[in-house]
Parts: C-alpha cells; sequence; structure tokens
C-alpha cells in the first residue's frame, strides 16, 4: 500500500461524528438517527486510544441495537461504517446457531471470521507495499527461467536484451516451467484443529517441508504468479497475524443480525429454550472474553458489537436482562414508504438507477429514467410490499429487473426512455396480480 492511501486511510479513521453521518448520506437514504448513533460509538473509539492506558481499558464500546423492519438500511450502515474507517467486520445471523440439529462451529467463530478478515485486509496492505520489490525479483526469475545456461559474457549481453523484450511485452506469449508451491491438502481433522484456533502450521512448524509443483505456462502469467509468491515470501507472516489480532480488537465490528428471532416471546408461555441458549453462548463473546485463533489469542473487550432485527413478536425486553444491558444504544429505524423509495433510486452516488445505466451503457444500451418513472416505479414498489410482504427498499430490486429485463436481454437496443407508461406496460398485470406479484415481483 502506497504512503498516501495510507495516510488517507488513518485520516479517515479520524472523521467527526458529523462527518461520518455525511459520508454515511452519500449511500443510504434517511435513517438519521441510526447514523448518528454508529458516529457517535465510531468517534468514541478514536477518543479511548487517546486516553491514558490505566483508562483506556476501563473504557467498553456501548453497543447499539437496531430495531426496525427488513430492507430499511440496518446492515448497511454498519457495512459501510467499516468500509469508511478500514475496519474489519462481520456478518452473521444469530438464527443459525437455533437449527434443529446443528453441529459444528460455536459462537466462538465469529471472532475467528473476524479475525481472518482482518488477516486479509493487513495481508492486502503489506503486499502492495512490496509490490515494486516482488516485481523485481518475479523479473530476475523470469529471466533466469528464459536464459538459464548462457556463459558469464554472452549471458549478461542476452539478458539484457531479454529484459528490455520482458518489460515490452515481446516475449508474453513464450511458454516456461515454472516451480510454484503447491496448495497443501488438509489432513484428517485439519477442519477442527482450525476450528479450535490452531493450524496445522502453528503445531507442526518448520517440520512441513514447503512442497512445489511444476507448470508449464505463458511468461504473462508466469509473471503474475510469481510476482505473486515473491510478495507472499517478502511479507512477515508473525508481524501480519499480531496486527491482525490487534485491528480485531481495537477497531472489529461485528454485525449480529435477527437477534429478535433468539429473544422468545415472554406472553406467559416462557422464552424459546433454545433462543436462550444462544443468547447466553453470545453473552461472554459481547462481555468481554479470550478466544483462540490461528492467528493468536483475540480479546473481545473493545470489539463493537450492532444487533439488529425486526422486533415485530418479541421485544428488546424479551432478552435476557444480562444480554440486554450490554446493548445500551437502542435507535429505532423508519419504515420506507414511496418518498424514500424516490430518494432510493436517485440520491445516492452509487443508486440503483445509476448502476443500472452504467451495466447497460458496456453493450451500448443507454438508459433515461423520466422522473415519471421514479414516482411510478416508487408507487409500484409500496404496493407490492403492502400486498404481499414488506421486504423494504430490496422490493426495489425486483421491480427495475422486471422493468429492464428486454434491455438486460438485448431485445430494447439504443437509447430508451424509461417513463411511467414504460413502466406501467410492463408492470400492471403482475402488480394487479397477488398470485403472480408474490412469485415475480
Amino acid at each position: 500500500m502506497s504512503e498516501a492511501v495510507f495516510d488517507s486511510l488513518t485520516r479517515r479513521r479520524e472523521l467527526s461524528p458529523a462527518e461520518i453521518v455525511a459520508e454515511l448520506d452519500k449511500h443510504i437514504v434517511g435513517q438519521a438517527r441510526a447514523k448518528r448513533a454508529v458516529a457517535i460509538a465510531l468517534r468514541n473509539r478514536l477518543r479511548r486510544q487517546r486516553l491514558p492506558e490505566e483508562l483506556r481499558v476501563e473504557v467498553h464500546p456501548k453497543n447499539i441495537l437496531m430495531i426496525g423492519p427488513t430492507g430499511v438500511g440496518k446492515t448497511e450502515i454498519a457495512r459501510r461504517l467499516a468500509r469508511l474507517v478500514n475496519a474489519p467486520f462481520t456478518k452473521i445471523e444469530a438464527t443459525k446457531y437455533t437449527e434443529v440439529g446443528y453441529v459444528g462451529r460455536d459462537v466462538e467463530s465469529i471472532i475467528r471470521d473476524l479475525v481472518q478478515v482482518a488477516y486479509q485486509q493487513v495481508r492486502a496492505e503489506r503486499i502492495g507495499q512490496v509490490q515494486d520489490q516482488a516485481a523485481r525479483r518475479a523479473e530476475e526469475r523470469l529471466l533466469e527461467l528464459l536464459l538459464p545456461s548462457a556463459s558469464e559474457q554472452s549471458g549478461d549481453r542476452s539478458r539484457d536484451r531479454l529484459r528490455q523484450l520482458l518489460r515490452e511485452g515481446r516475449l508474453d506469449q513464450r511458454e516456461v516451467e515454472v516451480e510454484l508451491p503447491e496448495s497443501q491438502p488438509q489432513a484428517p481433522g485439519a477442519g477442527a484443529m482450525e476450528e479450535m484456533g490452531v493450524s496445522i502450521q502453528q503445531v507442526l512448524g518448520d517440520f512441513l517441508p514447503r512442497r512445489t509443483v511444476r507448470r508449464r505456462m505463458t511468461v504473462k502469467d508466469a509473471g503474475r504468479v510469481i510476482q505473486e509468491d515473491e510478495a507472499d515470501r517478502l511479507i512477515d507472516k508473525e508481524d501480519l497475524s499480531r496486527e491482525a489480532v490487534r485491528r480485531t480488537e481495537e477497531t472489529g465490528i461485528v454485525f449480529l443480525d435477527e437477534l429478535d428471532k433468539v429473544a422468545g416471546n415472554r406472553d406467559g408461555s416462557g422464552p424459546d429454550v433454545s433462543g436462550e441458549g444462544v443468547q447466553r453462548d453470545l453473552l461472554p463473546i459481547v462481555e468481554g472474553t479470550q478466544v483462540n485463533t490461528r492467528h493468536g489469542v483475540v480479546r473481545t473487550d473493545h470489539i463493537l458489537f450492532i444487533a439488529a432485527g425486526a422486533f415485530n413478536v418479541s421485544k428488546p425486553s424479551d432478552l435476557i436482562p444480562e444480554l440486554q444491558g450490554r446493548f445500551p444504544i437502542r435507535v429505532e429505524l423508519d419504515p420506507l414508504g414511496a418518498d424514500e423509495f424516490q430518494r432510493i433510486l436517485t440520491e445516492p452516488e452509487h443508486s440503483l438507477t445509476r448502476q443500472y445505466q452504467a451495466l447497460l451503457a458496456t453493450d451500448g444500451v443507454l438508459i433515461e429514467f423520466d422522473r415519471s418513472a421514479i414516482l411510478t416505479i416508487a408507487e409500484y414498489a409500496v404496493k407490492v410490499n403492502e400486498a404481499v410482504e414488506d421486504i423494504g427498499a430490496r422490493r426495489l430490486h425486483t421491480v427495475l429487473e422486471r422493468i429492464l429485463e428486454d434491455a438486460a436481454f438485448g431485445v430494447d437496443l439504443g437509447r430508451i426512455v424509461v417513463d411511467e407508461a414504460y413502466v406501467r406496460d410492463r408492470l400492471d398485470d403482475l402488480a394487479g396480480d397477488e398470485d403472480l406479484s408474490r412469485y415475480i415481483l
């Protein structure tokens, strides 16, 4: 990663709450209360880093519970927040731990997934930092393959000539035989060890030889894979793991979706037993514990947890008291109507209409959305949500796919003006038939 990019990421982590909200506004319509809550939580992380050590360890993140129906932006707010500050982020669904007969991964796998995300982030940065050196080393390896047995004097001249041809791309289609690391097959029982946070490499260390395989490929392909191999050799794996653990502990974000599905419904019949069991399993992770991972021990004390759920049947108060207390910030998201749908279609930087215009423009199809079309699309989305099942803004995807099906397939070509008549021509029959709407829209 270049210094300029690294400095940019550093500055982005220091955004004020108002600036964070402004950035989120570029991608997500409305939901000001939720944006404000996550912005404050993010800023508090930076504030905590500036505290004296003895006080810093005592300050824990204020986890957030988002309450609202599906498709109103809960996941997108959390995902964009993590992307904004380049933080490790993972989304999990609480219901996956209540499936009948579920075996295998326990709740600690949430943290193992999170640290693996951090590891890949750090690895990408480290790879970027050594790319120039890796490219030079890859070039020398390629020259050795192309000119392995030349005499010293004539070899220097030939080597310089080949270097020039190589850089000009004139040898791209010549074939060479390359020795590369072989993908190691997983040993029996390795999956269970990985699940406990212990890798085969950690256990056996240097006892495992670096197995290789020889492959024939073009010079162009060989240059790419050799450079990747050289970059991998140049990075310090232990330092990479340490940094991944540090980032997970200090900046990691876990989005815990469908928490309401494990809350139960305390209407006199008592809470769901399996749901309460999941809550109690989650509690140590949210409270703060240590989790063994393949990259080292991760403390969860300062990971930010953002939970979400519709809470149509259950209520936040149906959660076990200990877990309720770990989500002190409660924010209710607003349902979306026609006005919000119109804004979602047009306002975000990468709005749905802009996405479709860009996609179809690659085939020379120019789509223009008339204002009347935006109003009509929003109207249909609301109508179908009310008639079948309310999936919020996700309904706009299915409606737009239906409207632009002919253009995407290649039936409608050239310049297409999507107006009210164009929309109604493609949706009236479907929207008027509730059975068809259930399956198609």
